[in-house]
């Protein structure tokens, strides 16, 4: 009799009540995973099943959801509980003082895919560590605070002056020869050799990279790492990263190859070289070929990436503050004058050129939010819950521009770093971000910014083209890079 019931009212009921209540049932379902937790950082109302993700659309979404909800807050991406921590004092606290509880790289579908949690940036625990002091030790001894590796700047630096002369003052874009520039030494480091600024094959692997930085930033990213087993199967920009991280494998994994054929254990040539090494004298630890491989990678990309972009940033304050430039030229003069190239060991006697640098790090905060960490365990920031687990995100920017610590911070004021005409150190100063997981390059990357800027403004004097204005206006992705431009090098 019951069953005969249930035949009837199911055979009453249309499908379009059916798919309305199981649409119903859903979004119950969905609406009290989006119910944020106890004591937890307040933020946006999550969307049903997309989260805070269209936030993702407008542009720096971090710097406005801060304004409304504090120096704490939360987002949900997908599924996924996000707390992103602004200002000074709690990204230490976050970074430094808490920094064992936040150590962790969170693993997302995308990045999981891409480097299997391998690696230098990605890996979590003794993994992480073996990877990290073995890269340090090696940048050391391959040049790393040594003078072999200042002369390899000094030398590229002239590679790139003869590139930029060849442009004759025309208006041009030199993206493409200062990515090379600055990747030419941590190849030197890692590949033991140079690429030439018209090798093709070259020039395509940096687009590749460029693409990467930009994409992996992108809405899409998010919904990839919200809907893994959906956008796997879907085109879309998301692909494009999986299919430029293919390249950069195959190009790197041609060069361990390589070197596996030729290379002789006592006298290492450079970091692939000592890694096949340790390899051999250690296979029971987390030394083996995919490690290499993702490392070497790692090096690349982060090796590249950030100088390039500070340096392109550079050029573009500079032709649009003239003033400022023709002050750092005569310091250039002052202290160098043109018969010699530039050396690190002139950079405390030049302390405007040195603040001049360091202003256009603060200024173009060239990693707004920092590479995410997540909770080892249960913790309390600035008298909220966090659960192990979350992700945390620390914005950089807003210690960059905090107004608390910096006297013009919208403003470009190479003042911020100056005190009695002599160089001044700022405890806000974070572009390397702080703590155990803080940029390991940050040495390397400070030399050849000095180096790099000091010796193009020995040179050129750089300046928009006749008729045109210049924007600071940037470009999104995993870092921020300004818009393509074109400028004028005048030689000197």
């Amino acid at each position: 009799m019951l069953l005969q019931l249930l035949s009837v009212l199911w055979e009453a009921l249309s499908l379009q009540i059916v798919l309305v209540f199981l649409a119903i049932f859903l979004l119950l379902a969905d609406y009290k995973k989006r119910i944020r937790p106890r004591d937890f950082p307040p933020g946006p109302r999550p969307l049903p099943l997309l989260g805070n993700i269209p936030h993702f659309g407008a542009k720096d979404p971090h710097l406005a959801l801060a304004e409304k909800y504090g120096n704490v807050f939360s987002i949900q991406v997908g599924k996924i509980w996000i707390v992103i921590v602004n200002g000074l004092h709690l990204v230490k606290e976050a970074l430094v003082h808490q920094g064992e509880n936040f150590i962790d790289r969170p693993v997302d579908p995308l990045s999981k895919e891409i480097s299997r949690s391998l690696g230098v940036v990605s890996s979590n625990g003794l993994t992480w560590k073996q990877q990290r002091k073995f890269a340090i030790s090696m940048l050391r001894n391959f040049g790393l605070g040594k003078r072999t590796l200042e002369e390899r700047i000094q030398e590229e630096s002239q590679y790139l002056r003869e590139a930029i002369e060849a442009e004759k003052g025309q208006p041009f874009d030199p993206k493409l020869q200062i990515n090379n520039a600055v990747s030419n030494i941590i190849c030197s480091v890692t590949f033991g050799d140079r690429f030439d600024y018209h090798d093709s094959n070259f020039q395509k692997l940096l687009l590749f990279l460029d693409e990467i930085m930009y994409l992996q930033g992108s809405m899409w990213t998010q919904l990839y790492n919200a809907f893994p087993t959906l956008m796997k199967h879907l085109p879309g920009p998301h692909q494009t990263v999986k299919r430029n991280w293919g390249e950069l494998k195959s190009f790197v994994g041609e060069i361990v190859e390589k070197h596996e054929e030729d290379q002789n254990p006592s006298e290492p040539r450079d970091f692939i070289d000592a890694y096949l090494n340790q390899m051999a004298t250690d296979a029971a630890s987390s030394f083996h070929k995919d490690n290499l491989l993702q490392s070497t990678l790692d090096l690349f990309l982060t090796g590249t990436e950030t100088s390039s972009t500070t340096l392109r940033w550079a050029l573009l304050y500079m032709a649009i503050f003239p003033e400022i430039q023709a002050r750092v030229q005569a310091e250039i003069d002052s202290v160098i004058g043109q018969s010699r190239q530039p050396a690190i060991g002139d950079k405390d006697s030049m302390p405007y050129t040195n603040a001049v640098v360091h202003e256009v790090q603060r200024m173009s905060s060239i990693v707004p939010l920092n590479v995410p960490r997540i909770t080892t365990k249960d913790t309390t920031l600035a008298g909220f819950h966090v659960p192990k687990g979350t992700i945390l995100i620390t914005n950089l920017t807003s210690v960059l521009f905090d107004e608390d610590e910096w006297e013009t911070p919208n403003e470009f004021n190479p003042g911020h770093f100056l005190e009695n005409g002599q160089f001044r150190k700022r405890e806000a100063f974070l572009p390397f971000s702080a703590g155990k997981r803080a940029c390991l390059g940050e040495q390397l990357a400070r030399t050849e910014l000095f180096i790099f800027f000091t010796a193009l403004l020995q040179k050129f004097t750089f300046q928009a083209p006749k008729g045109m204005t210049l924007s600071l206006d940037h470009r999104s992705g995993l870092t921020l890079s300004p818009q393509p431009y074109r400028i004028c090098a005048i030689s000197r």
